[in-house]
C-alpha cells in the first residue's frame, strides 16, 4: 500500500516485558502492517533502541510508505518513566535506564513520539475500541507478574505532573503482609498476581493437593503460568480453583477502592490471566467488588473483560499519540 499524501499513517509501539509489537495504522485505525520481535533482555539499551528503530523501519518498508507520510508514533513501555520527556527512567525486566525514547524516535522518523505506559495505553486502546467504549470513567486492572492499573477519564489518560499513576498493584491490603518487590509490605499484589497465584499453586502441589498440576507441570514457578492453572482447574484441581477465587476476591477488593476514588462506570479486566479465565476471574472480581463497595455506588459499574488481545496497547499508544501530538502542532501535554 502507498500513501496518498502526508499524515495519512500512525505507529504504535509496544514494548512489553518479552516482546516487541509495532503496528501501523490508518488515519481510522485500522491495521495495515505489523511486525513482532522478542526482546533481548541480555543485550544492551543502545542496541535495544537500535532494534526499535530498525523494527519501525521494516514496517514502514512492508507497508511502503515513507517517514513524510507518519502523523504521529506512541510507544508503550512498562516502568517509571518521564512522561513529559519520554524518558524511560528505568526498565528492570530489561536493565535499561534514563532511555531518551521520544527524543530518538523524532530523530529518527521525524514525526511526533509520544511515550506512555503500556498498561495507560492498554486502558486507553479498550476505551475507544474494546470493551470500555463510550464510558465516561474506566479503571483498567491487568492482573499479571505484578497488577497493572489504568484509567481513562473523560478522554484524557489520568496521569500525575511528569509519571503515571493508578498504581492499583500496590494499593497495601493486608496489615504487616508478605514484603511486595517494591519493598512495601502487604500490597495487593502479593496476593493477587499470578506470581502470587501460581507460587500458592504449586505449594498446594507439592502437598499432593492439586495432582494435575504436579504431574503436567511441576513445581517450577516458570512453567506454572496462566494457561497451566487454567489447565489444572478444567482438570479438576480444586485447589487451584480456590487459589484463583481467592485471589479474584483480592482483585475485587482492590476494584471497590478505586470505584470508590474514580467512580468509574467501566472496570476492564485484562492481561493473560484474565485471558485464561475470564468467566471465573471476572465473576469473583465483580462479587467482590461489589460486596466491598458502599450502597450508593454498588450499582454504578460493570465489570468486563478487555477484548482486543495483544494490540490493545499497541492501538491506544498509536491513539492517544495521535490526540496528543497532532500533526503539524507541538505535543499539548
Amino acid at each position: 500500500m502507498v500513501a496518498n499524501g502526508k499524515n495519512e499513517f500512525r505507529i504504535g509501539f509496544d514494548l512489553g516485558g518479552t516482546k516487541m509489537l509495532a503496528l501501523l495504522f490508518d488515519k481510522k485505525f485500522k491495521v495495515i502492517a505489523r511486525r513482532r520481535r522478542k526482546t533481548k533482555p541480555e543485550e544492551g539499551q543502545e542496541s535495544g533502541l537500535t532494534r526499535i528503530v530498525e523494527t519501525i523501519q521494516q514496517l514502514l518498508n512492508e507497508a511502503g510508505i515513507g517517514k513524510k507520510d507518519l502523523a504521529a508514533m506512541g510507544i508503550a513501555v512498562p516502568g517509571p518513566l518521564d512522561l513529559d520527556k519520554g524518558i524511560l527512567l528505568e526498565a528492570p525486566n530489561l536493565g535499561w535506564k534514563n532511555v531518551p525514547l521520544k527524543k530518538r524516535l523524532e530523530a529518527e522518523f521525524e514525526c511526533q513520539a509520544v511515550v506512555s505506559n503500556d498498561v495507560d495505553a492498554g486502558v486507553y486502546g479498550e476505551y475507544l475500541f474494546g470493551a470500555g467504549n463510550k464510558a465516561r470513567c474506566v479503571l483498567g486492572v491487568f492482573p499479571g507478574t505484578g497488577i497493572g492499573g489504568g484509567c481513562v477519564y473523560s478522554g484524557r489518560i489520568l496521569r500525575g505532573k511528569t509519571r503515571s499513576c493508578v498504581e492499583i498493584g500496590h494499593l497495601q491490603v493486608v496489615p504487616n503482609g508478605q514484603l511486595c518487590g517494591c519493598g512495601l509490605h502487604g500490597c495487593l499484589e502479593t496476593v493477587a498476581s499470578r506470581l502470587a497465584i501460581s507460587s500458592a499453586a504449586i505449594s498446594a502441589a507439592a502437598r499432593g493437593e492439586a495432582p494435575h498440576l504436579l504431574e503436567t507441570y511441576g513445581t517450577d514457578i516458570a512453567d506454572v503460568r496462566s494457561g497451566a492453572l487454567a489447565d489444572a482447574i478444567k482438570a479438576g484441581d480444586k485447589a487451584v480453583e480456590i487459589i484463583v477465587k481467592d485471589a479474584a476476591a483480592w482483585l475485587g477488593i482492590g476494584v471497590a477502592s478505586g470505584v470508590s476514588i474514580l467512580a468509574p462506570d467501566v472496570v476492564v479486566l485484562g492481561g493473560g490471566l484474565v485471558e485464561a479465565m475470564p468467566t471465573l476471574i471476572r465473576e469473583e472480581v465483580e462479587r467482590s467488588a461489589r460486596s466491598h463497595t458502599m450502597n450508593t455506588m454498588r450499582n454504578s459499574f460493570r465489570v468486563v473483560v478487555a477484548v482486543l488481545g495483544d494490540d490493545a496497547t499497541a492501538v491506544g499508544a498509536a491513539a492517544w499519540a495521535a490526540k496528543r501530538a497532532p500533526a503539524g502542532k507541538k505535543d499539548s501535554k
